[in-house]
């Protein structure tokens, strides 16, 4: 069995039912967006989002969800979905999964509004049901997204990001969605309780790994559908290039940054930048500090009884690190 179907397993039926609920959710009177919407449902990726909703409320509560953790699985995955079709805006990205974008077929103005709609929608769902406990974690989520993807934006014009503020940037861009999931999950299930931070913090540091693992496939010869080295040419401080410029002699260092700044098109320059990183040591190094993170996240469960749903959690964590796009 696929590790993917390992992890669904204990949750297939929810999943089952959450598809069905989801795509409701997204239902207008409006037949132009329902084409639109229909086409986003059919091409779905590996759903790890709401999957990390349903482990995280059945493992505390003795395998059973409620209404609650399908709205708060929909609200996180139309969030999500809205981000994702902004960002191939704002990127000029005409592929998404291998399948054209929503501005790639239908323009950037309908594509904006799509995002927005889902935006609503995800808002609304929370509202209608009076879950302001669920809209709070969602709308500090978002929050930090936007305010992550700025700060990178700011930094990546100055090459100046350190360690720390990789981190923080990494947090708020990547790991906050997949902690806002675990709360969600959570507070579905026990409201107000201790556990929605320890799963908040649980959710933080497996997305934090997550994408670290992100960062080390622009070194990588797989195939994952976005070209090796995309990260420097787009002038991204990521966790391998900052370790190594922090190590690198002075002569070196310029030169890199130089390479960034200057030559991030030129291909013969970033196959060289690549492979001095490599050699550097800059993809062990973010591959130890990924794992590191891992292990925080393992450590979370470790006091929780042994059920189908930990081990699953389990699975998803080691997942996230050892997969192969």
């Amino acid at each position: 069995m696929k590790i993917s179907a390992q992890i669904r397993e204990p949750i297939e039926k929810e999943m089952e039912l959450f598809e069905a609920k989801f795509h409701e959710s997204m239902r207008s009177q409006v037949p132009l967006l329902n084409r639109i919407t229909y086409y986003i449902v059919n091409r779905k990726g590996k759903q790890m989002r709401p999957m990390f909703v349903f482990l995280t409320a059945k493992l505390l509560n003795e395998g059973n969800v409620n209404e609650r953790t399908y709205r708060g699985a929909s609200v996180i995955e139309l969030i999500h979905t809205a981000s994702l079709v902004h960002d191939d805006v704002v990127d000029e990205s005409y592929k998404r999964r291998g399948f054209f974008s929503i501005n790639a077929l239908w323009k950037n103005k309908i594509a904006v509004l799509v995002g927005d709609f889902l935006l609503a929608r995800g808002m609304l769902l929370s509202v209608d049901h009076g879950d302001f406990d669920l809209l709070q974690i969602i709308s500090v989520a978002m929050r930090e997204i936007s305010e992550g993807e700025l700060l990178q934006i700011e930094k990546a014009r100055l090459l100046d990001i350190t360690e720390e503020v990789y981190y923080e940037i990494i947090r708020q861009k990547t790991a906050t969605l997949i902690a806002a999931c675990c709360s969600l999950g959570a507070a579905s299930v026990q409201p107000d309780s201790a556990e929605v931070e320890v799963f908040r913090k649980f959710g933080e540091l497996s997305g934090m790994a997550f994408q670290i693992k992100d960062d080390l496939f622009d070194y990588g010869e797989q195939r994952i559908g976005k070209p090796t080295g995309i990260d420097i040419k787009e002038q991204k401080m990521t966790l391998p290039l900052i370790y190594v410029l922090n190590q690198a002699p002075q002569k070196q260092r310029k030169w890199i940054i130089n390479s960034i700044k200057n030559h991030n098109k030129d291909r013969k320059r970033v196959k060289q930048v690549i492979q001095y990183v490599k050699d550097s040591g800059g993809l062990e190094y973010a591959e130890q500090r990924m794992c590191e993170f891992r292990d925080q996240a393992l450590e979370i469960l470790k006091p929780y009884s042994a059920s189908p749903y930990k081990q699953a959690l389990e699975l998803m964590v080691n997942y996230v690190v050892d997969r192969k796009i």
